[in-house]
């Protein structure tokens, strides 16, 4: 019993690391004023705990860092997948362009503080890791470090643990660069007088007027189309919009690919904000009606939501499956993840999506068997692809990339690698008919498990030195740490917000994932209840784990230099 309390075992491993993630997750309950740090806690219980004594095998620990990184970032990329490109091309540029300004803020804060203070550079890398969470750019230095020792005849055993310094200053930095960071949002809230709710509402009736799914009521008064075929129509002139209903004089109809367009005739369409005009030039102008001026007088048809639950569907377009040929039933919207899609003909149908049809009862209960409609198929979780989805992501992060003039390789790391092929697969993987559907519960457990699992390990990690870096001179680390996080993301945050205009759950985002801060994504999440911030998180994580892996080799070279 006493090394399972006091050794350094598996068991005691697992057991340290449960008890950490527990007493964490339970601090976290609590708030003040309102304010919780959620499972941020956890980092401080593992900081405790190291502090205390208590070890774990190293080899073990670096394991479940690394995993449960990994864990976190592929479950975040496979639910911002479906919409990050669409999130790229709304604001991607602006946004990266802001984290690659908050990246070279810190690297000129660190440089300034090694100049005026005599602190050597080497050892400002390390906080300067810290206190922008990065580990991955701390690795890189170490091996940096490392390699230019080596290439001049140093000893190498001499040079690795000359580099541990490096580690030791990081560790220091660490908890300030969390908790820095929560300050800013909190700061920035308050400067700003920022209502999260209002926040909120605003992003989601942008999003609805620019690529959601919108009814139009519009008159046929084209004569280029008089006596045409409506089949002929779409075919010649459709893709993003979708004829859901006629109405000739006071009879509605459901529309197929025979039915002659009259003048006069009234059309329901469901369309995006971006083809309104195309609708109108091709059909007519819009007329005043309502909703409720088809339910009165459509008796016979009903609109109903059906779930596509079979895999063999997955990566087929609407337009191949000929639901309304086949089965005489519209499909007018597409619900994936939460957001309403115009279920235009070049649509890859994916698991999971949520097909909202007219038709009949009859023909709409005989698609629903077609698709699937089954709840206990989505509960059932699709692991191939994630576990396969994890190798690519590790080979893909291991890849080196070289520049000119830097002895050593770049990498995305085990963070960058798995999170970019989780949000390719989350975008292209229907089209390839790749299933990799998750429910959100499925999802939000795998990420939340990742989380904790990387903060618990990084506690544990830096407990041990942390209180003699601090009294060794290392509290100044604290102060330079405080600076390098406060000082950029400060500046960054005002000009996004004031002179950008960007949402608070964009500046979220934006200010988590430049400093590459898994722990601040999951304090906003959970302290601000929305998905949109883990979505631009995901727009600026690839490019900032680029820049901040890149910064610290380079300021390694400047201090040999």
């Amino acid at each position: 019993m006493k090394d399972l309390f006091w050794g350094t075992g598996v068991a005691h491993s697992i057991m340290l690391l449960a008890f950490v993630i527990g007493t964490g997750l339970y601090l976290g309950r609590f708030k003040f004023k309102g304010i919780s740090l959620g499972s941020t806690w956890i980092l401080f219980m593992g900081i405790l705990m190291g502090h205390l004594g208590l070890r774990t095998d190293p080899s073990v620990l670096h394991f479940v860092k690394e995993f449960g990184l990994i864990l976190f970032v592929f479950s975040i990329g496979l639910q911002v997948g479906p919409g990050f490109f669409h999130s790229f091309k709304s604001g991607g540029v602006k946004m990266n362009l802001l984290a690659a300004m908050n990246i070279l803020l810190a690297v000129l804060v660190t440089w300034a503080i090694s100049a005026f203070s005599g602190e050597d550079l080497k050892t400002m890398v390390g906080v300067m890791s810290g206190a922008v969470t990065n580990t991955p750019g701390l690795g890189a230095a170490q091996q940096t470090f490392v390699d230019v020792v080596t290439s001049g005849g140093g000893d190498a055993a001499a040079a690795s643990a000359d580099s541990a310094a490096l580690a030791s200053a990081y560790a220091v930095a660490y908890p300030m660069g969390v908790i820095g960071v929560i300050l800013v949002i909190l700061l920035g809230k308050a400067l700003f007088k920022i209502e999260p709710r209002k926040e909120l509402e605003a992003l989601e009736a942008a999003e609805s007027t620019e690529s959601q799914a919108r009814r139009m009521h519009v008159a046929v008064e084209n004569p280029a189309i008089f006596g045409q075929k409506l089949g002929m129509v779409l075919h010649d002139f459709g893709g993003g919009f979708v004829v859901s209903r006629i109405m000739k004089g006071e009879d509605i109809q459901f529309p197929t690919a025979d039915t002659i367009l009259a003048e006069g005739d009234k059309l329901l369409v469901v369309t995006s904000q971006q083809e309104v005009d195309r609708v109108r030039i091709l059909f007519g102008e819009e007329v005043p009606m309502h909703r409720e001026d088809w339910v009165e007088k459509d008796h016979h048809l009903v609109t109903r939501r059906i779930v596509v639950t079979k895999p063999s569907l997955t990566g087929q377009k609407l337009k191949d499956l000929h639901f309304r040929d086949a089965f005489g039933v519209s499909v007018t919207r597409v619900i994936r993840a939460g957001v309403e899609l115009v279920a235009g003909p070049n649509l890859y149908v994916q698991m999971g999506d949520g097909l909202i049809c007219v038709g009949t009862q009859e023909n709409i209960e005989h698609l629903a068997q077609k698709v699937g409609n089954s709840n206990d198929a989505l509960n059932k979780p699709n692991l191939v692809p994630i576990f396969l989805g994890i190798v690519v992501g590790i080979v893909f992060g291991s890849i080196p990339i070289r520049f000119p003039g830097i002895p050593q390789a770049i990498k995305l790391g085990l963070a960058g690698g798995p999170l970019i092929i989780a949000i390719l697969l989350g975008y292209f993987g229907p089209r390839y008919k790749i299933t990799t559907y998750t429910t959100a519960s499925a999802n939000l457990m795998i990420r939340e498990i990742g989380i904790s699992l990387f903060l618990a390990a990084v506690g544990l990690g830096a407990g041990a030195d942390f209180w003699s870096s601090i009294v060794g001179g290392g509290y100044w680390w604290i102060l330079y740490g405080a600076l390098i996080t406060l000082v950029p993301l400060c500046i960054t945050f005002v000009v996004a917000r004031a002179l950008c205009h960007l949402n608070f759950y964009q500046i979220c985002g934006l200010i988590s994932g430049s400093c590459t801060n898994p722990p601040v994504l999951a304090f906003a999440q959970g302290m601000y209840g929305s998905d949109y911030t883990s979505v631009n998180y995901a727009t600026v994580y690839p490019l900032s784990m680029f820049l901040r892996v890149l910064v610290a080799q380079v300021l390694i070279l400047l201090a040999f230099a």
